[in-house]
């Protein structure tokens, strides 16, 4: 295979690299230091009023893809299409369906969503650019069963923070003031 290593300059050591692929995932998860998309997710979405959203994923490992078309935005995972009402909902969703996360929850006020997924999008993509560093140099199998373990982490604690309720509560005591005029509407 491979001969010996030949000293480094400067007497420098070299660095021992994790050799099996939960080395790598654990090595990988000590970088992002609690940047990950489960911390990203009790944060942004469960910490406030939520709803549940099933995305129907198979078992099988499908392309997640977001199409623009005549009838609006749609997330395509494998050969199922979902309509969503907007772009930023599409990147949301995206997240979850690239991890495998069946049933999760997703803001119910919409002005939220776009920042949950731009911090989402930003999670999951430094989170799988440290794994392609840490496995890089090795071989395809490798690097393969990396990224499964990885997203099998990410499923497992978002799956384990729960989806929230199906509708989210709403307080009936309140009233609401007509502004200004400090009577009731």
């Amino acid at each position: 295979m491979s001969g010996p290593v030949p000293p480094r300059p400067n007497g420098a050591a070299r660095k021992a690299r994790p050799a099996r692929a939960d080395e790598i995932v654990a090595h990988v998860n000590r970088l992002l230091e609690g940047a990950t998309v489960s911390e990203v997710y009790r944060e942004c979405v469960l910490s406030d009023r939520t709803r549940r959203y099933d995305l129907g994923l198979s078992k099988v490992q499908a392309s997640v893809e977001i199409l623009h078309t005549l009838l609006g935005i749609e997330l395509k995972i494998g050969r199922r299409r979902l309509l969503c009402p907007d772009l930023a909902t599409a990147r949301f969703l995206r997240v979850f369906a690239r991890i495998g996360v069946e049933t999760i929850a997703i803001p119910y006020d919409i002005t939220r969503i776009l920042r949950a997924a731009d911090e989402l999008e930003s999670a999951w993509h430094r989170a799988v650019l440290l794994a392609e560093h840490a496995s890089a140099g090795r071989s395809e199998r490798l690097k393969s069963l990396v990224r499964k373990l990885l997203a099998d982490g990410m499923r497992a604690s978002i799956q384990k923070l729960g989806a929230g309720p199906k509708k989210p509560a709403f307080l009936q005591s309140t009233r609401q003031r007509h502004p200004g005029s400090g009577r009731d509407v």
